[in-house]
């Protein structure tokens, strides 16, 4: 192949980003694969993680999350990786959720698409923030992009990423921003992601002036996501495949973890049969692709539902109501009111559907109202869902890094957030709109809405589902949210929670339960 380093890409204001380009050696114009972002285009992934770089062949330009030149450009792609501005070897200031890299990204790909080795076609294909600002620039409509394939990549900046519930990902944003302050070119300056999203709690426009209008998204897509992908990426991908305007879109949502599944030879048909479709116009059979295919999570392994649509076709939506009198789950409401309380800011209640249930599979998205109230002027509301086999063993999820300790399905809420959007919310996803706080009067009765984000669950007969309430982030995860003691004060919230439940206040966790002939 032919490889060309830091290959200037000037941007409207008359900047010059640079990019790695590896194209055919023969020299014929080929369809771009491109990818954009600030992890540093040169940053061999041996440096970054070492272990994924030894699983994948110990390639000579692999790079953190982004497309293999070494299997591309044989195949007759050119693949251009792009610092985007601030970082790597681009100058100028790093900011990463911002209008202005969004922008930066649409003129990148008009660059590629005129270049005198492009046939003109570019498709953007890249894992997590290399996903996520392929919605973003998608929405700006840049006319050479003709296809891209948001592998694990968040949509809404703020809901996706940054706060769930409102509730910020503080160790997440703390490490994750730390890592792109390093990744910032050496005479460049860049924006403190974990301080920005600390000083801004409500979806104002630190966030808006990223997050794309998915009416405007009308490129051809693959939206894969991963059950295990929760509190970062899950979310968006759904979103954005059911909300984005394109007439041709598919859904794929698969299990394992962040890095490896993209590269398996599974995972590189299904790109090289989309990719080979819209960007070199072959016969390869893609439009037989169904346009959902979800992978179903059984204790005995994984299946697959082929489907036409999300939620999934022949979803029965079932409400499980809470009884605080006995801490369980029943399809009716509880003949008496009843109330159950927990201390805060570490508490644990838990709700259990008891064996004999005839439910066999939970697929698609929950929605949760309780009624609550507490002492302090606020609360934050963890939300577990765990299956327990009839042995007694946990049913786990495998989280991003490879381990099989994810829970199966969560969601968050502080209460301060609760203002939902009426025409934006589903009966089954709840949307919270996040632009003022709305402080509890202490021990006053209140209703909250959570979205749980959507599951796989597959119960045996005799299995047990649990639902658990916390006031705290759950020990099994490995970045938790609830560990910055300036976004959780002890005089805000500690004190004493209440769930109340029974015909006053319907508590009730709605599921989705697909049936065991769903035709």
């Amino acid at each position: 192949m032919i490889f060309e380093r830091d290959v200037p890409i000037p941007m409207r204001d008359g900047t010059a980003l640079r990019g790695n380009l590896y194209r055919p050696v023969d020299g014929r114009r080929a369809p771009v694969l491109m990818n954009f972002g600030p992890y540093g285009k040169d940053l061999s992934l041996a440096a970054r993680q070492k272990d994924y770089y030894n699983a994948l062949g110990k390639g000579v330009f692999l790079n953190w999350e982004t497309p293999d030149p070494e299997y591309w450009v044989p195949r007759g792609y050119a693949v251009l990786r792009v610092d985007s501005r601030g970082s790597g070897a681009s100058p100028g200031l790093l900011d990463a959720f911002s209008a202005v890299m969004a922008r930066d990204h649409h003129d990148a790909i008009e660059w590629a698409g005129t270049q005198p080795w492009s046939t003109g076609k570019v498709g953007l294909l890249g894992i997590s923030f290399y996903a996520m600002t392929q919605w973003t620039v998608a929405a700006l409509q840049p006319p050479h992009l003709t296809a891209m394939m948001p592998w694990e990549g968040a949509v809404d900046a703020y809901r996706d990423f940054i706060r769930h519930g409102g509730i910020l990902n503080a160790d997440f944003m703390r490490l994750w921003g730390g890592g792109i302050l390093a990744a910032k070119s050496p005479e460049s300056e860049a924006v403190n992601l974990f301080d920005k999203s600390r000083a801004h709690p409500l979806d104002d426009d630190a966030y808006t002036g990223w997050t794309p209008d998915l009416g405007k998204v009308e490129v051809p897509f693959v939206s894969v996501g991963n059950w295990g992908n929760l509190m970062l990426h899950l979310r968006g991908n759904i979103e954005g495949f059911v909300n984005a305007a394109s007439s041709q879109k598919w859904l794929r949502i698969l299990v394992g973890g962040h890095i490896l599944p993209f590269y398996s030879p599974e995972a590189l048909a299904l790109q090289e049969s989309f990719f080979g479709h819209y960007l070199k116009g072959e016969d390869t059979g893609w439009l037989d692709q169904p346009p959902v295919r979800v992978a179903l999570r059984g204790t005995d392994g994984i299946s697959w539902r082929d489907d036409t649509e999300w939620p999934l076709t022949g979803t029965e939506w079932k409400d499980l109501y809470l009884d605080a009198t006995d801490l369980r789950l029943g399809d009716s409401s509880p003949a008496a009111d009843g109330v159950v309380e927990y201390p805060a800011p570490q508490g644990t209640v838990s709700f259990l559907l008891p064996p004999g249930h005839d439910i066999r599979e939970i697929t698609g998205p929950i929605a949760l109202r309780l009624w609550v109230s507490s002492s302090s002027t606020d609360a934050d509301f963890y939300v577990t869902l765990r299956q327990i086999t009839t042995d007694g063993t946990e049913v786990f999820g495998i989280n991003p890094v490879d381990q099989p300790i994810q829970p199966l399905a969560q969601g968050w809420l502080r209460a301060s957030h609760r203002k939902t959007d009426p025409d934006r919310s589903l009966p089954y996803r709840p949307y919270l709109v996040h632009d003022e706080q709305q402080d509890l009067a202490p021990d006053e009765i209140v209703a909250v809405d959570i979205e749980v984000w959507p599951t796989s669950i597959v119960l045996a007969p005799g299995d047990q589902l649990f639902l658990e309430i916390s006031s705290s982030d759950n020990e099994t995860i490995h970045v938790r949210m609830d560990s910055d003691e300036q976004e959780r004060p002890a005089g805000r919230f500690d004190g004493t929670n209440r769930i109340h439940t029974g015909p006053s206040h319907p508590s009730a966790l709605r599921i989705p339960v697909i049936p065991a002939d769903p035709a």
